[in-house]
């Protein structure tokens, strides 16, 4: 088929053309694995699951670089010949998704969600998801995200609800949920409780109190927070401590207010060194010190409410007062009664709620959790089982957990995380999953009385009252790659097909909160790993480093990247110089340097589209001269290098060889050299090259590749083009020194022309020393160089004489 040359304007314009080729990618149905080309030949299977973007807003640049990388990765995939399986979702979000629109309410209406009721605010919040999930796939799209759509889920539609209810009653009947009364992690301002995971630690100045709680107690202690201190109940020290002669004394005293009872226990984990060698003992508001008090059998005593004031069990003093205004009375009266020894100003890390922004405040009440500590039996899959763990083997999930990614069944990139994973699942408490709050799915445990119904649907019998809290939305994300694949039907043709996933790529900062919780469920539900490798990218910051926030102004939207330079220059440059697990740091100056070359790639294209007979796909190609050999074996070595920096992730890598290639290679070298030698070969070998270049830039630049694509008489779209396998060619020695004592010779001349000011219509003669091996190039040469004669003379060093100055000739 010809192409006339007049199709392919002179410029490319991604505004004009990228929607058109996202329909048209969408209308091919090749999103979907089942409608792939040559299917019954597609062996291999890749399946990965998007991250799902919580349903608060729109998609911000860590967001871009997550669809950009997994773009690259189900592209090259689907290209390489696997059946290829992306299979994309949104968050429900419990907690940001319920601030954000009892936030609305509130400055709009002036209401929260106790003035709507439940029913009405759940309407209110599925409203305000359902319009924000409409904007995120949108922006996806925009993106060019090649997910299935046919497959879409939402962590809180029907089949995820059943499966989060499936999952809740096994891990019940199994002994591995239990509701207790503990001390949690309270968020006041949110009014619900958050696990460690969703707290934050601000760093701050704050003061440390050295005190006696009276002063004929014996042992001084020290404190940042001494409001808590009429909520002790004991003090612990060192077993073979200073102050060991005072272990099992209990000691009776009033103390701002309150009266104490306090009793000296002794405890391995007390540091003598630190402070005083003594810690008051609060086990109502401390986890640490709610641990030690279990193993002492010790009271608690709750001094603080769920509001953040102090109840009346805190004394006459500071009942009904802030935190902070307590502290600075029990500060006053510690002084006024000459209890203080010291106060000091140190480095405070300050407990915040994540979401809420809310300061911490340990509180015992009573939750639901998931005991990570306990055995189960392990049940081994059958598809795919776990190398060093036994069908119907005891382990816990903290072991489980741990042996997966000991076992090497879960590769982590880079593998420095894996220390920190490791560091994680050793400090692991058990995972408090209720939550105070309306958005989520609903726990399903009925009450009548000191009755409980734990089950899939509810009680058949009147007088039940359900549980009113809803599940930690980390709960419902960890069955991702499994609920959204069948189960709980554990003979559903795609969970069989694609689980395991193949990889999970996702944010650093999510490690702890979604992958670790992930490899939990699968492995406690399905006996085997949710996915093989864990791929991990950093942090999208400004351009000096720091953190991007509307605040500062610095907040790079893709959407207006998108917009200004197109969707291939925007993936490319949160593709490029990023590495796997390292922050990077985008300006909106190297977005536009890959609009350049997205230009570059057009303009190549287009230069050989018009300096061609016929625009075909050309199947082998024989070299004819040495420019034709060194373009082929440069093309062989860079396709082998491609294929492996594509199966091992590496995709900055391989966009800096291939960028290094099509730009200095073969636009700068053999383009012109081709102006030069013309000829029906070198027509094929143009054509040759393009097409394949096209293809190994596919996954990283789909647009503008499928645009140029097009052109070839292929039939089909680009973005199922088979992967190239790359004819090997090779130079020899004397062939390779040949070559680049001729590059080392265009390169001297055309920088003597520039700094002599020759001009480029004036022909040149030249004398070339030691270069007799090229003298086959003559011509070549000439024409190349605007010459009008070149003397070949004899010499050990090869030099060049040009407008009678002599100039070595770096080879």
């Amino acid at each position: 088929m010809i192409i006339m040359k007049e199709e392919m304007p002179k410029r490319y314009n991604p505004n004009e053309v990228e929607d058109d080729i996202y329909a048209k990618w969408l209308n091919s149905g090749y999103f979907t694995p089942e409608n792939l080309p040559d299917l019954k030949n597609r062996k291999d299977i890749f399946s990965i699951v998007l991250p799902p973007p919580n349903v608060t807003g729109t998609l911000h640049m860590g967001h871009a670089v997550m669809l950009a990388l997994q773009d690259a990765m189900v592209r090259f995939a689907r290209m390489s010949g696997a059946r290829t399986l992306w299979l994309p979702g949104t968050d429900h979000a419990a907690i940001a998704t319920e601030s954000k629109v009892e936030k609305i309410l509130i400055d709009r209406d002036g209401k929260t969600r106790h003035d709507l009721g439940r029913e009405k605010f759940l309407e209110k919040v599925n409203e305000f998801a359902r319009n924000s999930h409409d904007t995120i796939v949108g922006q996806m799209k925009k993106m060019g995200t090649s997910v299935d759509w046919t497959r879409e889920a939402y962590t809180l539609d029907e089949e995820r609800s059943r499966a989060v209810k499936t999952a809740f009653v096994k891990m019940y009947d199994d002994g591995l949920i239990y509701r207790g009364f503990r001390v949690i992690n309270w968020d006041p301002k949110g009014q619900t409780a958050v696990s460690d995971d969703e707290v934050e630690y601000k760093a701050e100045k704050t003061k440390l109190y050295t005190f006696k709680y009276w002063h004929d107690f014996p042992i001084p202690i020290a404190t940042t927070r001494p409001e808590t201190k009429v909520g002790d109940t004991a003090v612990a020290v060192h077993p073979n401590g200073k102050y060991k002669e005072f272990i099992g004394q209990t000691f009776t005293g009033e103390f701002a207010g309150a009266s104490l009872q306090i009793k000296i226990v002794g405890d391995d984990a007390v540091d003598e060194e630190f402070g005083t060698g003594a810690v008051g003992v609060t086990p109502a508001h401390s986890i640490v010190d709610s641990e030690i008090a279990e193993r002492h059998n010790l009271q608690m005593k709750q001094v603080i409410g769920e509001d953040g004031t102090m109840l009346a069990s805190a004394g006459d003093l500071v009942r009904g007062k802030s935190v902070l205004e307590a502290r600075k009375m029990v500060v006053d009266w510690l002084k006024e009664n000459h209890l203080l020894e010291k106060e000091e100003e140190i480095e405070h890390n300050l407990a915040i709620a994540q979401r809420s922004g809310g300061v911490i405040e340990p509180l015992p009440k009573k939750q639901w959790f998931i005991d990570v500590n306990k055995k189960f039996t392990f049940h081994q899959s059958k598809r795919a089982p776990i190398n060093g763990l036994q069908d119907g083997q005891k382990i816990s999930l903290k072991e489980a957990m741990r042996h997966i990614v000991d076992s090497g069944a879960i590769k982590i990139i880079p593998d420095r995380f894996e220390k920190v994973y490791y560091h994680w699942i050793d400090n692991l408490r058990d995972w408090n999953i209720s939550r105070q709050i309306w958005f989520g799915h609903r726990i399903p445990v009925w009450y009548k009385g000191e009755d409980i119904f734990v089950g899939i649907e509810p009680p058949a019998d009147q007088g039940w009252e359900r549980d009113p809290d809803t599940l930690d939305t980390w709960f419902s994300s960890g069955l991702w790659t499994f609920s959204t694949l069948g189960w709980p039907q554990e003979d559903s043709e795609d969970l069989t097909m694609y689980h395991p996933t193949s990889v999970l790529e996702t944010g650093y900062d999510i490690l702890f909160f979604w992958v670790a919780r992930m490899i939990l469920m699968s492995v406690y539900f399905l006996g085997e790993v949710p996915f093989h490798t864990v791929y991990l990218h950093g942090l999208v910051r400004a351009e000096d480093g720091s953190k991007m926030s509307k605040s500062k102004g610095n907040v790079i939207d893709p959407l207006d990247m998108i917009e200004k330079y197109g969707a291939d220059a925007t993936r490319l440059s949160l593709l490029i110089g990023t590495t796997p697990g390292n922050d990077t740091r985008l300006s909106e100056e190297k977005v536009a340097s890959f609009r350049n070359f997205t230009n570059k790639l057009w303009n190549i294209s287009r230069f050989i589209f018009m300096n061609v007979d016929e625009i075909k796909s050309i199947d082998a190609v024989e070299p004819k001269t040495l420019d034709d050999k060194w373009i082929l074996s440069e093309f062989y070595q860079l396709s082998q290098e491609i294929d492996e920096y594509y199966r091992n992730y590496r995709y900055s890598l391989l966009g800096e060889k291939l960028r290094e290639f099509t730009w200095n290679k073969f636009a700068d070298v053999y383009l012109e050299n081709a102006k030069i030698q013309k000829g029906k070969s070198t027509q094929e070998i143009l054509l040759y090259i393009l097409e394949r270049l096209l293809v190994f830039w596919h996954p990283l630049a789909p647009f503008v590749t499928e645009e140029i694509y097009k052109r070839f008489d292929g039939g089909d779209l680009l973005m199922v083009h088979a992967w190239p396998q790359i004819s090997e060619f090779s130079l020899s020695d004397e062939e390779s020194k040949n070559f680049l004592l001729k590059q080392a010779i265009i390169e001297k001349v055309r920088v003597v022309r520039a700094q002599k000011g020759l001009p480029w219509k004036e022909r040149l003669k030249i004398a070339l020393f030691g270069c007799d091996n090229i003298a086959n190039q003559e011509e070549a040469l000439k024409q190349r160089l605007k010459l009008s004669e070149i003397d070949w003379r004899e010499s050990d060093n090869p030099q060049i004489e040009i407008a009678g100055e002599i100039y070595n000739l770096e080879v």
